[in-house]
């Protein structure tokens, strides 16, 4: 079985979805937020996506009008910290642990038709690390 995210039953998995999350002790108002505010090197930048309005929003600000303050090893990282900003938003939610335990024996896919690095991409060839890395965190890894 597969367990595909983006909306609907496992939509808990998706980084947009409405659970705070407290990472390197600052809250954030989604698992979205603390990825793009972690992607810069500028104070703020930090601060105003931080503060935007939707995660969307956040991660317009993030690629677009602060793009250019990118930490410059972000490739190198990126990975390892989204692995720490779910594995929060698993360790602080009830329901996100719930859903993500009812994947068990399951592959989990982010079904984004866009991305196809986090996600499986519109033709279902993308890397989906994202579906990877909530796999390893169900499984203890």
């Amino acid at each position: 079985m597969t367990a595909k995210f983006y909306t609907g039953p496992f939509d808990a998995l998706n980084n947009f979805s409405a659970h705070a999350v407290e990472y390197n002790g600052v809250l954030y108002p989604t698992a979205e937020h603390a990825f793009q505010v972690t992607k810069s090197i500028d104070q703020d930048a930090k601060k105003a996506i931080l503060a935007a309005r939707s995660p969307l929003v956040a991660k317009t600000l993030s690629n677009g009008q602060y793009g250019a303050f990118r930490d410059p090893e972000w490739g190198d990282k990126k990975i390892g910290i989204m692995k720490d900003i779910l594995t929060a938003k698993y360790e602080q939610h009830e329901e996100v642990r719930s859903v993500l335990d009812s994947t068990t024996g399951s592959t989990i896919e982010e079904d984004s038709p866009t991305d196809y690095f986090w996600g499986i991409g519109k033709d279902g060839l993308g890397k989906n690390h994202l579906g990877q890395i909530w796999m390893q965190i169900r499984d203890g890894q």
